[in-house]
C-alpha cells in the first residue's frame, strides 16, 4: 500500500495532481480545498495517500495531512458514500466544516456538496456522530506544539487503567480544572469517565 508520496509537482488539473517521484508520474486525486496549499509546478510536495483497489482500477487519493485522510476514511465507512462523494465533501466544505456539520447534525450543510443528497447527508451525520468526536480530538492534539503534548502522571494513570488516549486526556483536562493534587484529580477523572 502507498501511504505517502514525496516528489515534484508536475501538473495540477482540476482535482488531479501529477507527482513526479524519481521519474515515475503518479496521478493523485486531491480535494479542491487543498489546491491553494499545493506549491508551484516543479516544486517539491508531500501528500498523504489513500490507495483504493477496485476490480478494474487502482486509485490514489492525496491529502495535506493524516487527519484529512482519517476523515476521508471515516466518510468511506458510511454506506453509499464512496471515494467520489467523500472527495466532494472534503473539496466543498473542508475538514473542519464537515466535522462541525456532523457534530451539530447540520445535514443541510453536508448536502451542499455535489452528489450528497438529503438521505446520504442524514446517514453521514447519524453514523459518524460518535466517531467524529475522536477525530476532532486527534486534530486538536496534532495541532498542539510537541512540547505541550508531554504525557503527565494523571493521563498515564488513566491509560494504565485501560482508557483510550482521547478519553484519558479529556477527563484529565476537566479534572485538573476542578481539583488539585493527583489523587483528587484521579478521582474526578474516574467519576467523569463512568458517566
Amino acid at each position: 500500500m502507498i501511504g505517502r508520496l514525496r516528489g515534484e509537482l508536475a501538473l495540477v488539473s482540476g482535482g488531479l495532481a501529477l507527482l513526479d517521484v524519481q521519474g515515475v508520474g503518479y496521478e493523485v486525486t486531491v480535494p479542491l480545498s487543498i489546491l491553494p496549499e499545493l506549491p508551484s509546478i516543479g516544486e517539491p510536495v508531500t501528500l498523504v495517500i489513500r490507495q483504493i483497489f477496485r476490480e478494474d482500477s487502482v486509485s490514489l487519493y492525496g491529502f495535506s495531512n493524516w487527519q484529512q485522510r482519517n476523515l476521508f476514511d471515516l466518510l468511506l465507512d458510511v454506506k453509499g458514500c464512496g471515494p467520489k462523494f467523500a472527495m466532494a465533501l472534503l473539496g466543498t466544505l473542508g475538514p473542519q466544516a464537515i466535522a462541525q456539520a456532523i457534530q451539530i447534525n447540520d445535514t443541510h450543510a453536508l448536502s451542499r456538496a455535489p452528489g450528497i443528497g438529503p438521505r446520504l447527508a442524514e446517514r453521514i451525520a447519524l453514523e459518524l456522530k460518535d466517531k467524529i468526536q475522536e477525530h476532532i480530538f486527534e486534530v486538536k492534539v496534532a495541532s498542539q506544539p510537541v512540547q505541550s503534548r508531554g504525557e503527565d502522571d494523571l493521563v498515564s494513570a488513566l491509560l494504565a487503567l485501560g482508557y483510550r488516549r482521547f478519553e484519558a486526556e479529556s477527563a484529565a483536562q476537566a479534572a485538573k480544572e476542578s481539583a488539585s493534587g493527583l489523587e483528587e484529580q484521579l478521582k474526578h477523572a474516574l467519576q467523569a469517565l463512568k458517566k
